[in-house]
């Protein structure tokens, strides 16, 4: 933990009441963090961010509507120097290195020890990567064999976007779109678009 010095400011972005409360209220105990927000959503969690500026923004990958994934993302285009540690109930085979390549430096488990999670936030408010050894399991355990890019437009599909949508969403040409859903589907072995983004979601690998 730190030993003196401003505390570490942080963002707090989870949609289950009785987490965020919990946390809010163990994390500054030893003087070395301070909550400057709170975030219930992925929407809240964006506005909150951008609004407080946090040292460090802790989010919950699962949340209603934009998920902790969709709001890092959108942060992280205002923000780009903004660290980030992502918390999650299921170690899912698949996240941590899409959350990796989108630039989040920490990963851990909410079934975390709270001493670990301190430890964890200022390790990434320093700058260091901090993943949690269950979170590791599970991404060695990985199997996708999708691309980034055949992940983004199955995620967008799972969504409900046109391929016309997901092509000005993703800024690409709509054929090329068509190209990734077309060699996903065949990885997934699937007859449609939606087929293979359900089951892309039900192998986590989406």
């Amino acid at each position: 933990m730190s030993s003196g010095g401003d505390p570490v400011r942080v963002v707090l972005a989870d949609d289950e009441l009785l987490i965020r409360a919990a946390l809010s209220a163990l994390l500054p105990l030893d003087g070395t963090i301070q909550i400057v927000g709170l975030a219930s959503d992925g929407n809240e969690a964006v506005a909150v961010t951008i609004k407080h500026e946090p040292d460090v923004l802790v989010i919950d990958l699962e949340m209603p509507g934009r998920d902790g994934m969709q709001a890092v993302a959108q942060i992280l285009d205002t923000r780009p120097t903004q660290r980030v540690l992502m918390l999650t109930r299921h170690a899912r085979p698949g996240v941590l290195r899409r959350a990796l390549d989108l630039g989040v430096l920490g990963f851990i488990s909410k079934a975390s020890d709270p001493d670990d999670l301190v430890e964890a936030i200022e390790r990434v408010h320093s700058g260091q990567r901090w993943i949690a050894r269950d979170i590791l399991e599970a991404a060695m355990a990985d199997d996708s064999p999708l691309t980034h890019r055949e992940v983004d437009v199955l995620r967008e599909t799972r969504d409900g976007y046109s391929v016309r949508d997901i092509a000005k969403r993703l800024h690409l040409a709509p054929g090329t779109v068509r190209n990734y859903l077309s060699r996903a589907m065949q990885k997934m072995n699937t007859a449609t678009r939606h087929d293979a983004a359900r089951t892309a979601h039900e192998r986590d690998w989406l």
